[in-house]
């Protein structure tokens, strides 16, 4: 079936919605208004039970369906949460807290979201019954990992569950998907090099941390070029090159890099963390310094369910007329720790030509709701069908 009528009708009520919360944007856990809000509308649609504080800030709604013979629960997630950037959009609903923004669309699944709530709980055409998942802290907080941990798919006999998020670059309403990883596994280091500073003009004197640094900055990219396998997945970036010299004409006590490594698969993954300290030390014993090395396992590897994945295609597919198929992403995704408790599959919506997500002038298409809506609602109808 393609878009719900239902949702067209709601499309005014749903964009009010997302806009309010775009205008206040909330950062990680600190998402108390966005929560409440999401409570107070989750209990005015009519929902069977609303529980708020489950991964400190998360809301869980529960909708039971006409009728149970099925015994099944279908979850179904959105973020919440914003970014630590300043908004450059110039919309009259822009951000009112200065250096938040909803710069990756998070305001528009949690808007969809409770679309699909409010239609369901006034439906309930499905045999069974479904938890709405709204979660704080996506954006490397992991938030996601917090409501599991708080025993959340337990609590609520979820059995399998599933995600989306907007896509700028694709059609507006249109979807893709892939089975098994598709959001790879970010993990985080930080290396403080430590030798002997002085003065610049007597290097001789000194062991140079910024040349030894340098080095090491070029040596950590034979991780990709040399010890993995060319047709595996991975990248190691440094982002950050920090030193506690000021003046022009002195070479640091130490330096200190800070970076992020990228990985499709758990070898590559293995691989990365025990190659980083081991470059790490060499590069740094050659110049006679050292290296002390912190790394950091992020969000798992995100993979999708193969049979969950077919089904949550078809169902894209009846709401837009097809459903492409997604590229392998370098990006991190948190819905990975509830991939990891229950089977499920996470989509991708198109929010036409906009901006990338994380940019300043990044923002959700609100022509993409009623499709997001839909697929949503048809996932609980067609998985619970009576």
């Amino acid at each position: 079936m393609p878009v719900k009528n239902r949702f067209a009708e709601l499309l005014p009520e749903i964009t009010e919605w997302r806009r309010d919360i775009h205008e206040n944007p909330e950062i990680l856990f600190e998402t108390h208004r966005t929560s409440a809000l999401v409570a107070e509308k989750l209990k005015a649609f009519g929902c069977d039970e609303v529980v708020e504080g489950i991964g400190r800030t998360g809301v869980v709604g529960v909708i039971k369906g006409k009728s149970n013979t099925s015994g099944k629960t279908i979850g179904l997630r959105a973020d919440m949460d914003a970014l630590p950037i300043l908004e450059a959009t110039g919309l009259e609903y822009a951000s009112k807290t200065p250096g938040a923004m909803h710069a990756c669309g998070h305001d528009g699944h949690t808007a969809m979201l409770l679309g699909a709530a409010k239609y369901l709980a006034e439906t309930r055409n499905f045999d069974g019954t479904v938890v709405v998942i709204f979660q704080p802290a996506e954006e490397g907080g992991g938030g996601g990992r917090e409501m599991c941990e708080d025993g959340m798919m337990d609590r609520w006999s979820i059995d399998e569950v599933y995600g989306m998020h907007n896509w700028p670059g694709l059609p507006v309403g249109s979807f893709a998907i892939r089975p098994g990883a598709f959001f790879a596994a970010t993990d985080l280091f930080t290396i403080t090099v430590k030798g002997r500073g002085g003065h610049a003009a007597k290097p001789h004197e000194t062991i140079d941390t910024t040349v030894l640094a340098s080095h090491l900055v070029l040596a950590l990219q034979t991780i990709a070029s040399r010890n993995a396998d060319p047709v595996e997945q991975i990248v190691v970036s440094v982002t950050s090159f920090e030193t506690e010299s000021k003046a022009f004409n002195v070479i640091p006590e130490t330096v200190t890099l800070k970076g992020t490594v990228r990985t499709m698969s758990t070898e590559m993954r293995d691989l990365a963390a025990r190659r980083l300290p081991e470059i790490a030390a060499g590069v740094a014993a050659t110049f006679g310094g050292k290296a002390d090395v912190n790394y950091m396992k992020g969000y798992p590897v995100m993979v999708n369910h193969e049979e969950q994945t077919e089904f949550a295609a078809s169902v894209a597919a009846n709401v837009s007329g097809g459903c492409e198929e997604a590229p392998l992403i370098m990006g991190g995704e948190d819905f990975a720790f509830m991939l990891q408790e229950r089977p499920g599959a996470y989509i991708l919506v198109g929010n036409g030509d906009t901006a990338s997500v994380h940019h300043p002038e990044y923002n959700f298409n609100d022509e993409a709701i009623p499709a997001g809506c839909s697929w949503w609602a048809e996932i609980a109808e067609r998985r619970l069908a009576g």
